[in-house]
């Protein structure tokens, strides 16, 4: 039995026992040799790499490379990478791919250098005869006229997969003297390893000679002459190589370099941020390629075809689409282009750390914002401003990160948070110019001005609602004070008391009388089915409070004016789904805002003050007031940014623009105080125009596809009605669909 166990352990050790070590460095040098031995015997200097054994011997010596790391027990370095590292076996190929001979040699050396940094699972990039060569082989990469463009993709990105792996080797890849103190505990141990140079050790010994980061780095530039420097020239580095091969017609080509951008932004810690941020001109450079690809869009490009293009993501580019020739038109191709690019900037600004993310939107306001697209909002060519201010739409809908999209806000509307005042407004600012846009001469700019800032509000920042309507509303100036002088609880109270007698008393009005048929309440009295809870939208009130507020806004719009009625599908009900969602995403982007669920007890206006509603809100409400007088197509956006701003959750902008049974302050007006004006002004006009209900009918008709187009006088005017009427109905809707959600 003892026999029997002996014989198994000599058979387990036989079975386990490797192929002696020697035997795995004498094939690697031999197969070094054979390289060398090419450039000695060879006579022709014609043969492509390819043809020769030299790939076949490259890939030999990775093989055994691999191999022997596998059979290492520990971390040591074994005696063929001790052997590739002492004879400076990667410096040799760099000079030989350099010189590209045998040609093609530059192909064979980077797919070696791609697979090696790739297969070795040990960090090497910290040791001088692997990153020397490694950045020598940087500086042959994206160079013009390159047939080498996808060993150079590949090869890139391993080197920013290898310093995802070990970010602190950063410094050396970019030649920078400072060395970067990772965030990671285990990095210090990482650092503080070997450095090799030419005979420093011996075959099969492990390497002596522990130094530090910053040391190795020194000894690094001290040994080459192309290192005195702290940077290496600016079109020979690692992210300029990635940046060019963005550029690249191969979409494969393409789509790694724009990965190992994103890999090389989203490094850890804070260091490798910092040496990114003050040490590189990756900023620089992405910015630079953002303003080049702008500077391409034609300016014969057609509004309309930008303003229906889809949202495009960067990583779906790659391989391009094929266009169907119906989506096709001229420039589309460089739209796309600036497009996937910027979609790209914002991934790299949301992906980055907070130093870096925060210098790459401030690179992209001023030399992009600033200087490129404000001074196209501002010129005088009415053509080129309806271009930019169209683009400028589409930009907003491509920007989602938060650092960018800061910049972007500010950058629009100003960093004021303070009252408006009506008699100095800020003329200078790009926030004016773009407010008074809204109400420009030409009705196409007007709508593509008004078409951006509906692209705003849908965005996710507080300040973009603060400055433009609610800190003008925050004080609730534009509430009479009562006659007792009373506020918050007291106030409340008593404007819960009062309500009941003022829905009488409007209800009674003759103008809120004899309107509607009775279809026209079936929805309102639904209201009704509702327990009564208390809520406060605007006044403290339970359910029929708000089925008043319902009827006001729908019968506000005389009989003889409405047609709804007359076409089916076209009632209050249809409007119930849709405000529904916009009300939920509004509500969705302002929960992190801090927005009180009360309104605000009244503060006293100071002496001889007056409410200003804010610039935005009085050209809204200028708009609306000549609801009868403008193209449809305007009429249709005003009120689509209006209904916007009901439908978000803030207790004073929903009292403002919402509640019809306020007391307004004097020489104040609310939205629902423009539409009663614009109504009277409605009623004076019927009185002129026969037949006036048959033709407002056949323009709806006309609208809904319904009836063919034919020649009519007072057409503006019709459409502008219709407008009305729609838009009564969805304030309705909107704050029926408001209150059972926020009654709680």
């Amino acid at each position: 039995m003892d026999v029997f166990s002996r014989l198994t352990a000599l058979f387990q050790q036989a079975l386990e026992a490797r192929e002696p070590s020697v035997n795995l460095l004498e094939s690697f040098v031999e197969h070094w040799k054979g390289i060398t031995n090419y450039y000695i015997e060879s006579t022709d200097d014609t043969i492509p790499a390819r043809d020769t054994d030299i790939p076949w011997r490259l890939r030999q010596m990775l093989d055994i490379l691999v191999y022997e790391e596998r059979q290492q027990e520990s971390e040591e370095t074994g005696p063929c990478m001790e052997y590739l590292l002492q004879h400076k076996i990667l410096e040799t190929l760099c000079t030989l791919a350099k010189a590209q001979y045998p040609p093609g040699m530059n192909q064979q050396v980077l797919a070696f250098f791609s697979k090696l940094l790739a297969q070795i699972q040990q960090p090497v990039l910290h040791i001088i005869n692997v990153y020397r060569p490694v950045q020598k082989m940087i500086r042959l990469c994206a160079r013009p006229g390159s047939q080498t463009e996808r060993e150079e993709a590949q090869f890139l990105l391993v080197i920013c997969s290898r310093l995802k792996q070990d970010p602190y080797v950063l410094s050396y890849i970019l030649e920078v003297k400072k060395a970067i103190a990772s965030s990671d505990p285990s990095s210090t141990s990482r650092g503080d390893v070997a450095q090799v140079d030419g005979g420093t050790s011996s075959a099969g010994q492990v390497p002596s000679g522990l130094q530090q980061e910053s040391t190795a780095c020194e000894i690094a530039q001290a040994g080459d002459p192309d290192q005195q420097s702290q940077h290496v020239s600016d079109d020979t580095d690692l992210i300029h190589a990635l940046v060019a091969l963005t550029r690249s017609q191969k979409s494969r080509v393409a789509l790694k370099a724009h990965e190992g951008l994103l890999l090389l932004v989203a490094l850890p810690g804070e260091g490798t941020a910092v040496s990114l941020a003050e040490n590189t001109r990756l900023c620089e450079m992405v910015t630079e390629r953002l303003c080049e690809l702008y500077s391409l869009i034609p300016s014969s490009l057609d509004p309309a075809d930008i303003y229906g293009f889809p949202q495009m993501e960067w990583r779906t580019h790659f391989p391009p689409k094929c266009q169907d020739e119906d989506a096709s038109f001229p420039g589309r191709e460089q739209l796309e282009d600036f497009l996937v690019w910027l979609d790209f900037c914002n991934q790299l600004v949301k992906e980055a750390q907070m130093v870096l993310s925060v210098k790459l939107a401030k690179a992209i306001h001023h030399q992009w914002f600033a200087a490129v697209l404000q001074p196209q909002l501002l010129q005088m060519s009415e053509a080129g401003m309806l271009l930019t201010t169209t683009l400028l739409s589409c930009i907003v809908r491509h920007v989602s990160a938060p650092t960018l999209l800061e910049e972007l806000v500010h950058f629009v509307l100003g960093d004021q948070r303070d009252l408006e005042h009506r008699a100095s407004p800020q003329t200078f600012s790009l926030r004016h110019h773009l407010i008074e846009h809204c109400n420009h001469i030409s009705d196409e700019i007007s709508i593509a001005t008004l078409r951006f800032f509906e692209e705003l509000l849908q965005k996710s920042h507080e300040h973009i609602l603060f400055n433009l309507v609610l800190r003008n509303l925050a004080q609730r100036n534009y509430v009479a004070p009562s006659p007792s002088g009373g506020s918050g609880a007291e106030e409340r109270h008593l404007a819960d008391t009062e309500f009941s007698e003022e829905s009488e008393e409007l209800e009674e009005d003759p103008f809120f009388t004899d309107m509607y048929l009775e279809s026209d309440f079936e929805h309102s009295r639904q209201l009704a089915a509702f327990p009564e809870r208390r809520c406060e939208l605007g006044h403290p009130s339970g359910e029929t409070q708000v089925a008043n507020i319902v009827n006001s806004f729908l019968c506000l719009v005389p009989q003889e004016a409405k047609t709804s009625q007359y076409v089916k599908g076209a009632g209050y009900e249809t409007y119930i789904h849709d405000a529904h969602k916009l009300y939920k995403e509004c509500k969705a982007l302002s929960l992190e805002w801090g927005w009180p669920q009360f309104p605000e007890p009244l503060a006293p206006l100071p002496v001889n003050s007056d409410f200003f509603e804010g610039h935005f809100l009085q050209v809204l409400f200028d708009r609306i007031a000549h609801i009868l007088e403008q193209p449809y197509e305007l009429n249709l956006q005003v009120t689509s940014v209006l209904s916007r701003l009901a439908a978000f959750p803030h207790p004073h902008l929903h009292e403002y623009l919402l509640d019809p049974y306020i007391s307004l302050a004097p020489r104040s007006r609310s939205l629902f105080s423009v539409l009663v004006r614009v109504i009277g002004d409605l009623m004076q006009r019927i009185q002129h125009i026969p037949n006036f209900t048959e033709k407002l009918v056949h323009i709806r008709k006309q609208l809904m596809g319904l009836e063919s187009e034919s020649a009519m006088d007072h057409v503006a005017l019709l459409k502008g009605v219709i407008v009305l009427e729609e838009f009564c109905k969805e304030l309705a809707a909107v704050v029926f669909v408001k209150h059972p959600v926020e009654e709680c």
